[in-house]
């Protein structure tokens, strides 16, 4: 007689920091090489292609951080000098060569002549009349200025030949500022990485439409393209696929045709109505991973061929609302860093003071909705289900929490801003 088969040992799960570098190494190979000269009006969010340098000096000569009065401190020795206005310059203006015994009068902004080493601000001088009744009048300093105050000096923001902005950062407000500052008013960068998204399952439906028995709303949609667009993507919007494997290898070839990177929620488990596998194995490749992390612990990673030979990446998030936003913020943001190029390393985080106890963790890492409170510490969500939206919309960051480790009352974790997440 045969012995028995030994049970199937279940498979170890890939530790959270192990995925992401594999990720990281399949998401590389599809590299973004495409590159658009763009408006800088126009730049918000892309990814710049190459390095920003400066044209010249900011500012680009000495100028005055204040309205007030330059002049010699020499001029000045003791409070209640008075000094003949000489000039007025306005900012955009140049003056003339500063005389001894002589201030001009200037606005912020406004260029420091030569000759003078110090501004005075307004609420520190007395405007007089001049004694023939002709010219700018004089002023009287009421204080001893030093030399060097209220002037902002040549290029003490920015050197000439300065690198200002590097390649493979994302363009903020305040980065495309700095760009103008500089005299850029194009700027090359990344196309925006084409992105596919489609949802699995007959149970779902749209907002809007009666729900009928057993059916649920498809809310995964909304957010992965909420996601996708403030990441700065192109989206392609599959929407609902139904349950059967041709459906599915049709959705996949359709989507591999005009993107990069392929997203769907639900169907990553191995259940009889789950087709992704099967399809994306037939369409191109696919691994199926189980994840340390909670929530989002399966995670599917392949790749779908093209006509040409080429291939988009293609990754399968879970179906759960919550563990579908999660799993996005910490491993799509990560592949698309790496195809444009960007540092994929995952936000440092905050260390901040934990004001509940959670005395039972999960042997996973552990992906905890909080938020701050007055105090300054963390409050964390009653409910954390991984289907439980309203977590994700009451927290303002996730707490990670390594696996198996309980928090106390008055300790520190480590905090992830949903802000940065969702902006990386």
């Amino acid at each position: 007689m045969n012995a028995p088969a030994a049970p199937r040992q279940p498979r170890p799960l890939l530790s959270l920091d192990e995925a992401l570098a594999r990720l990281v190494a399949a998401a590389s190979e599809h590299r973004l090489q495409a590159v658009e000269a763009v408006s800088t009006f126009d730049a918000l969010g892309r990814v710049l292609a190459e390095d920003v340098r400066s044209g010249l000096h900011v500012p680009l000569e000495d100028n005055t951080s204040m309205d007030g009065y330059a002049l010699r401190t020499a001029d000045v020795p003791a409070a209640g000098a008075v000094l003949r206005v000489a000039q007025r310059i306005p900012a955009g203006q140049v003056g003339q060569p500063l005389q001894p015994g002589t201030a001009a009068r200037i606005f912020t902004g406004g260029q420091v002549p030569p000759g003078a080493d110090a501004v005075v601000m307004q609420e520190q001088c007395e405007a007089l009349p001049s004694a023939d009744g002709q010219g700018w009048g004089e002023v009287r300093v009421s204080t001893v200025p030093a030399p060097g105050q209220w002037i902002r000096r040549r290029g003490e923001d920015v050197q000439l030949g300065a690198v200002v902005l590097q390649r493979g950062q994302r363009l903020t407000p305040q980065a495309l500022g700095l760009a103008a500052s500089v005299g850029a008013g194009t700027l090359q960068v990344l196309r925006r990485p084409r992105v596919a998204v489609f949802s699995t399952g007959d149970e779902l439906q749209m907002p809007g439409e009666p729900l009928r028995p057993g059916a649920i709303y498809n809310s995964n949609r909304f957010t992965l393209r909420g996601l996708l667009q403030a990441g700065g993507c192109e989206v392609q919007d599959l929407g609902i696929v139904g349950d059967t494997l041709a459906a599915t290898r049709a959705a996949l070839r359709e989507a591999a045709q005009g993107s990069d990177l392929i997203i769907t929620s639900g169907g990553v488990s191995v259940g009889e109505e789950d087709h992704l596998k099967p399809a994306a194995e037939a369409e191109g490749s696919l691994e199926n991973w189980q994840i340390a992390m909670k929530p989002g612990k399966p995670l599917a990673l392949g790749r779908i061929r093209r006509p040409d030979g080429s291939s988009a990446l293609f990754i399968g998030l879970p179906g759960n609302p919550v563990s579908s936003f999660v799993t996005y913020l910490l491993m799509v943001t990560t592949a698309l860093r790496a195809m444009q190029g960007m540092d994929p390393a995952l936000p440092a985080g905050l260390p901040l003071r934990a004001d509940f106890d959670w005395p039972r963790p999960d042997k996973r890492r552990e992906f905890l909705r909080a938020r701050l409170n007055a105090a300054g510490g963390l409050e964390l969500f009653g409910n954390q289900s991984s289907g439980v939206l309203t977590s994700a919309v009451w927290a303002d960051g996730l707490i990670d929490n390594p696996g198996g480790q309980p928090i106390v009352r008055g300790g520190t974790v480590r905090f992830l801003p949903l802000a940065e997440l969702v902006n990386r």
